[in-house]
């Protein structure tokens, strides 16, 4: 009976064998793909995080005349001597390097290219060709929230572009 089987099935030949097997590993390559990039498609906005309302904090938190990063919502908040807030992108507008806030000159520095921008985002030297981008706030129960799902491009600063703080 032994050798009916071998005679009725044969000997499983190496190229069956590697075909078996490369298809099998082609099917796990396709299926590794698939999640992938049905991971990578699904949203992952969060409360609280880039591409959301981001609470920045109390109006209080932020000292007039400061400069304020935001880490999880990657954007500054100046608060300007008269009190009123600007949220602006960390993103330079020259080719999207983040930039630093230098609290000893008083001005944002990008390090790739030496852009520089005021407290208000506008451009004072260098190839950046607009000031900072900024993101729309609102003031609830005397916390500034920030809304980062959408950027606002601009080519100047006006002073309608802040939030008051103080009536």
């Amino acid at each position: 009976m032994t050798e009916d089987r071998i005679t009725q099935y044969g000997p499983v030949s190496r190229r069956k064998f590697l075909r078996w097997a490369f298809g099998v590993s082609l099917l796990g390559l396709v299926g590794q793909a698939g999640l992938g990039i049905g991971d990578f498609l699904k949203p992952r906005i969060e409360p609280g995080s880039f591409g959301a309302k981001v609470p920045a904090g109390l109006v209080g938190e932020f000292g007039k005349g400061t400069v304020t990063h935001i880490s999880s919502g990657r954007f500054y908040v100046s608060r300007f001597e008269s009190g009123d807030v600007l949220a602006m992108s960390h993103r330079c507008t020259h080719l999207g390097c983040t930039v630093p806030w230098l609290e000893a000159e008083g001005r944002f520095r990008c390090p790739c290219h030496s852009s520089v921008f005021n407290t208000r985002g506008e451009v004072l030297e260098g190839p950046a060709p607009r000031p900072l981008d900024l993101f729309s706030v609102e003031i609830v129960d005397g916390e500034v929230v920030v809304d980062t799902g959408n950027r606002i491009e601009r080519d100047r600063f006006s002073p309608d572009q802040a939030t008051k703080t103080e009536v």
